[in-house]
C-alpha cells in the first residue's frame, strides 16, 4: 500500500470553497438521477450517551468511494467541553480498495450539507428575497447562510438561538463581508415572520417554530437531526409546505420531522413532492407559485460526502497540502 494523505480541518478550509462544493454536489445528484450510484441508508449504532453513524457511498463516474463515521453526543459540550458532532472520512481507491486519504469529516459534512441546501434553495426559494432568518446559531448555521448567499441576495439577516450569546457570536462572524443589517432577535417568531428564507439548524427534540405564522412565499431549509422520535418542525409547518427531501429513504427512516406527522395520520408519504435528484435533473419543478410555502428537509446523504471528499483530495494533491503517512 502506498502513502495515505491526512487532511486536517485547517487543510480543508484552505482549499475548498462553497461555490466549488455546490458544483460537485450538484453533479453528484445528477449522477444519482441518471445512473445507479451506491449511497446506502446509513447504519446507526446506539451507544451510551450518543450514537455512531456509518455512511458509505460510491460515485462510479466521479470515481469516488468513501466511508464517513459520525459521532453524535448531545451531552459532550456540557460534560466534556467537546463538540456534539465528531467525524472522520476515509476516501478509497475504487479500483483497488486502498485508502487514499483520511480527512476531517466535520468540515466536509458542513460544506456538503450547506451545498445541498443551496441547490435546493435555488430551486425552491423565490428569486427576489430580502431577508433570511436563522433558528439555531450553531456551527452549521454559518455554513448554511454562506451557501444560501451564493444563490440569493439578502439585505437583512435575523438570528435566534436559545442561547443569546451564540446568536451574537454568529452575528459577528457573518458581519464580515455582509453589507446588509444583522439583527439578533429574542424570539423565534421574529425570525419566522420577518424572513423570506428561514434556516432551521437545531438539535431540539421539540418544535422550535409555530407553523401557523409562516408568511406566504417563505422557503424553509431544515437540517436539524435528532432521530425519528424528535423534531424541530411542527406538523403545521410540514402540512403547509411543498416538501422536498434529499432522499425519501433516508428521511422516512430517520427524520422525526416527517415521521411524527406521518405516523399520526396528518400526512402521507405522497406529501413528499420529490427528492433533490428530481430537481437537479429537471424531472420535477421546484417552486410553483410566489405564494406557496416550500420546505427542504435533509438528513444527509453519502454521495454528497463522496463528491466533496474527491474535490478536497484533488485540490490537496495539486497544492501539496496535508500529511502523507505509510500504514
Amino acid at each position: 500500500m502506498g502513502l495515505m494523505l491526512i487532511l486536517s480541518e485547517r487543510d480543508l478550509k484552505q482549499i475548498i470553497r462553497i461555490r466549488d462544493v455546490i458544483q460537485v454536489v450538484n453533479e453528484a445528484f445528477l449522477e444519482l438521477a441518471q445512473i445507479e450510484t451506491e449511497s446506502p441508508k446509513r447504519t446507526i449504532l446506539e451507544v451510551k450517551d450518543g450514537a455512531m453513524l456509518f455512511m458509505p457511498a460510491y460515485l462510479p463516474v466521479s470515481k469516488s468511494l468513501t466511508l464517513k463515521i459520525v459521532g453524535f453526543y448531545p451531552e459532550n459540550p456540557i460534560r466534556w467541553g467537546k463538540d456534539t458532532i465528531t467525524s472522520i472520512l476515509c476516501l478509497l481507491d475504487p479500483e483497488t480498495g486502498s485508502a487514499l486519504a483520511i480527512m476531517d469529516g466535520k468540515h466536509i459534512t458542513a460544506m456538503r450539507t450547506a451545498a445541498m441546501t443551496a441547490i435546493a434553495t435555488d430551486h425552491l426559494a423565490r428569486r427576489n428575497v430580502s431577508s433570511i432568518g436563522i433558528i439555531g446559531a450553531g456551527v452549521q448555521a454559518e455554513y448554511q447562510l454562506k451557501s444560501i448567499l451564493e444563490v440569493r441576495r439578502a439585505q437583512t439577516i435575523y438570528i435566534y438561538d436559545i442561547l443569546r450569546d451564540k446568536s451574537r457570536i454568529l452575528a459577528e462572524k457573518v458581519r464580515e463581508g455582509f453589507e446588509g443589517s444583522i439583527m439578533v432577535v429574542d424570539k423565534p417568531d421574529q425570525a419566522v415572520s420577518n424572513s423570506d428564507i428561514l434556516i432551521v439548524a437545531t438539535t431540539s427534540r421539540q418544535p422550535v417554530l409555530d407553523g401557523s405564522i409562516l408568511p406566504a412565499g417563505i422557503h424553509i431549509a431544515s437540517i436539524g437531526w435528532v432521530g425519528p422520535k424528535g423534531r424541530e418542525l411542527d406538523t403545521t409547518t410540514v402540512k403547509r409546505s411543498r416538501l422536498v427531501v434529499d432522499t425519501k429513504e433516508g428521511v422516512l427512516a430517520e427524520s422525526g420531522d416527517i415521521l411524527i406527522p406521518l405516523k399520526a395520520g396528518e400526512i402521507t408519504e405522497e406529501h413528499i413532492w420529490c427528492e433533490l435528484k428530481d430537481l437537479v435533473s429537471g424531472r420535477k419543478q421546484g417552486r410553483l407559485s410566489e405564494e406557496e410555502i416550500t420546505l427542504w428537509k435533509s438528513v444527509g446523504v453519502g454521495i454528497a460526502d463522496a463528491a466533496t471528499a474527491r474535490l478536497a483530495y484533488s485540490l490537496a494533491e495539486e497544492e501539496g497540502l496535508g500529511l502523507r503517512v505509510e500504514l
